[in-house]
């Protein structure tokens, strides 16, 4: 071969294909809803895996046609990552009723095979680089993965500036340009048209490839269908797409929890939506506090009713609804924490005259940070400390949620709100009311867990709790709730009309009095939770109410496989009540993937055309290759997964972990994978060092993280960066260091390796989060060392040891 390895073209091509699967997921995150973008994604992702496959069995005449095949593949890439998006979102599909009409499952396969398409290109043109120069596999991979992380790091800061929809040009350029690198050397008039195409091409797509087609099942298409709905506003970051609607003639009253005996309703409303899904409204305000006398009759009021002049945190504080009550009731002062700087700029800026300024009000401090970072960072204390409802009521009664990581609501964030208020002071949390209870009575036992581990004795008389036909709120009291607080509580609840779920000593007969039901799993869970029996209740209840941890973040899963058979039965009926079907949509998208997979893996060994080149291979090259690197792809992505948590918990921003974990992840892997080619290819001390690194890390790294979250950010970027370098740079040297020997001894065998790399690094991303969903993410990291101490024994020799 008289060419040279393309790293640069590998590079940019690995950026555009990692960059457009996190586009997706924020693409999907509009038109649908995030957790089936997982599904989508994964399946879409098995393309590498499948272009591993198709190289394996035409690697002759694609290496003969090399560069125009890997340039063929890249432009092909550019083409699909547009076109087939554009067609896979106007595809009839709705993925609420899934669960219900097996004729979505059409749609979703649909879905399927046009976002396969653009991975098998990229992952085509990448497999026969790798196929092409056996030789200089380590410098391959580590243009490779450093690609990948420099183009996750480009995504994001492309986010800052363009709409997720005008990214895909960006996309398409980039792979565009990776098709004119490698066609360079050998055809330079051929790369100076795809140069050509590359600069000129984004700005020539047409206009209906790049809109957006929302479902119309997502609040902000039902908000628009409302005659004279209109958007006023929108602005848009990398943590979402933010609207704002006016609906003059139906007028929008947005007031959760509102009391049915309350004697007016809210002012003129906006509609606010982040990526489509209602997230409160913009309330009009111009100083005159009387159109907001409303607030004073929701469940949220209450600690107001228990507390004077109260200095307030506001946590999630969206478009200010929770700061106008605070200021309503007289607080003294009211620190704001919002973590989406576009929704405080429309509120303050862009929507001024309408919501009057409410962040710039006497008294009233704005914060743009992460909710838990801001109150592990700071030192004053406060009487009031409010976390925010953040979600519509539709998304979580549909569990749109269950596979989100929330690290608000776990024991050892709310063990670090208490250690903000101060004496006798009042957290709140208010949720919206599902039935049967789900996250009231978790958040219930949470509260719990947080005071016993502070050593309170006696947890139920610091707690209590009310409902109304909507919301309920939780307080929990830094101390106990005196008799005079009891009698304010009982007095609000009762010229509101809401009821008691939980304080102490209360009766049957004060509780279930205007919110009728039938069964008040309330109040029985609440006692249940405080009886000697909490763990049996636990357990028998119909949905998972364990306490979040850091470990295991994931509130909002509720899903409990006991009780699908009844669910499905009440489906047969005509009914369907809520379900985080995100959990069940996990599932069934690992036991997808998983079965492509092995189809995938296995279809080489079944055809006369491939089987002869394995014959020929050594027996026990043959026989390692699959367990090797079936290790490695689950082992790495076992180690990325949990530790991509860990460190967007104690960065204390989604963004900065995403940009900033993923990318030292991939670079440092890729430098380590550039050194491996110093090495001889029975090392195995990067296999060691894995072990010992992800062992330390799995049982000393949250206390570490946890000392140190007071820390300036300029210090914790630096310090992740200290702990990640080391690990990823051991864990980019495994992978070149098999293929290489492969390549060596077995070349027909390369494609094949690399794609069931790939089939392992789709199923592990699942695999991980299910896991971690039922174990923990240190569980999941003790399992990596697992996989590794098997890739070690399973590493590729010519000859048996």
């Amino acid at each position: 071969m008289t060419h040279r390895p393309p790293l640069a073209a590998v590079a940019v091509l690995s950026a555009a294909a990692l960059g457009y699967e996190l586009l997706l997921l924020r693409l999907f995150a509009i038109i649908q809803w995030h957790h089936f973008a997982y599904l989508a994604i994964s399946v879409a992702l098995l393309g590498i895996g499948a272009a591993g496959t198709f190289v394996t069995l035409a690697r002759r005449p694609l290496l003969a046609a090399y560069p125009g095949s890997f340039s063929l593949a890249a432009a092909g890439f550019a083409v699909a990552a547009v076109a087939c998006f554009a067609a896979a979102e106007r595809v009839p599909f709705n993925a609420l009723e899934i669960a219900w009409n097996p004729a979505q499952f059409i749609g979703l396969a649909a879905i399927y095979v046009l976002l396969l398409l653009p991975f098998f290109c990229a992952a085509t043109a990448l497999c026969i680089a790798y196929s092409s120069f056996g030789r200089h596999i380590p410098q391959l991979y580590g243009a490779d993965i450093l690609g990948a992380g420099l183009g996750s790091l480009g995504l994001l800061a492309v986010l800052f500036v363009l709409h997720p929809a005008d990214a895909l040009r960006v996309i398409f350029a980039l792979g565009l340009a990776a098709a004119g690198l490698a066609a360079w050397p050998a055809a330079k008039g051929r790369a100076s048209a795809f140069a050509l195409a590359a600069l000129a091409g984004p700005w020539l797509l047409p206009a209906p490839a790049l809109e957006l087609v929302v479902s119309d099942y997502k609040d902000l298409s039902q908000a628009l269908r409302v005659k004279g709905a209109r958007v006023v506003a929108q602005r848009t970051s990398p943590l979402g797409v933010v609207t704002v609607v006016e609906s003059p003639q139906a007028p929008l009253r947005h007031a959760p929890g509102l009391s049915l005996n309350a004697a007016a309703g809210p002012p003129a409303q906006l509609g606010l939506f982040v990526d489509g899904q209602g997230a409160g409204a913009v309330t009009r305000h111009d100083g005159n506090m009387a159109p907001l006398a409303y607030l004073r009759d929701t469940t949220s009021a209450l600690p107001y009713h228990l507390l004077k002049r109260p200095r307030v945190l506001v946590l999630g504080a969206g478009a200010g609804a929770d700061v106008l009550q605070a200021l309503l009731h007289g607080a003294q002062r009211v620190d704001a924490v919002e973590l989406d700087g576009q929704i405080a700029a429309l509120v303050q800026q862009d929507l001024a005259e309408f919501s009057g300024r409410p962040y710039s009000a006497s008294g009233v401090h704005l914060h743009i940070a992460d909710a838990r970072g801001f109150a592990a960072a700071g030192r004053e204390n406060f009487d009031l400390i409010q976390v925010a409802l953040l979600d519509s009521f539709g998304s979580s009664a549909a569990g749109l949620g269950s596979l989100n990581e929330s690290h608000l609501y776990t024991v050892e964030a709310l063990e670090g709100y208490l250690q903000r208020l101060a004496p006798d002071g009042l957290l709140a949390f208010t949720r919206w009311v599902s039935l049967p209870p789900r996250d009231s009575l978790r958040l219930f036992a949470t509260a719990l867990a947080a005071l016993e581990r502070r050593g309170i004795s006696e947890p139920g008389r610091s707690l209590a709790m009310i409902r109304g036909w909507n919301t309920s709120t939780l307080l929990i009291r830094n101390g106990a709730f005196s008799t005079a607080d009891i009698a304010a509580l009982k007095d609000f609840c009762r010229q509101r009309s809401f009821d008691i779920a939980h304080v102490d000593g209360i009766t049957a007969k004060e509780a279930n009095i205007f919110n009728l039901l039938e069964r008040d799993d309330f109040v029985a869970g609440t006692r249940a939770l405080l009886g000697p029996d909490r763990q049996d209740f636990v357990e028998r209840y119909k949905f998972e109410l364990t306490p979040a941890t850091d470990d295991r973040p994931y509130f909002f899963h509720f899903f409990r496989w006991r009780t699908l058979p009844e669910l499905l039965e009440l489906r047969s009926r005509g009914g369907l009540p809520p379900l985080d079907w995100g959990y069940p949509v996990l599932v069934m998208a690992l036991v997808q993937a998983v079965a492509v997979s092995l189809l995938l893996i296995l279809l080489p060994l079944a055809l006369s055309g491939t089987r002869h080149a394995f014959a020929a291979a050594p027996e026990n090259l043959r026989r390692r290759v699959p367990g090797y690197f079936l290790a490695l792809g689950l082992g790495f992505m076992a180690i990325e997964i949990p530790l991509l948590q860990r460190f967007t918990l104690f960065l204390s921003h989604p963004l900065y972990a995403a940009a900033i974990v993923l990318s030292a992840f991939l670079v440092f892997a890729g430098l380590g994978a550039r050194f491996s080619g110093r090495l001889a290819p029975t090392a195995r001390w990067p296999f060691i060092a894995i072990a010992l690194t992800t062992g330390v890390y799995a049982l000393l790294l949250p206390a570490l993280l946890a000392g140190a979250m007071s820390l300036a950010l300029g210090w914790k970027i630096l310090l992740t960066l200290l702990l990640i370098a080391p690990l990823a740079f051991c864990l980019g040297m495994p992978f070149p260091l098999g293929l290489a020997v492969v390549a060596t001894h077995a070349a027909p065998l390369v494609p094949w390796a690399w794609g069931i790399n790939g089939f392992a690094s789709v199923v592990a991303t699942l695999l991980a989060t299910l896991l971690a969903i039922h174990w923990g993410h240190a569980a999941v990291l003790l399992l990596a060392i697992v996989l590794y101490g098997l890739a070690a024994w399973q590493f590729p020799r010519e000859r048996a040891s």
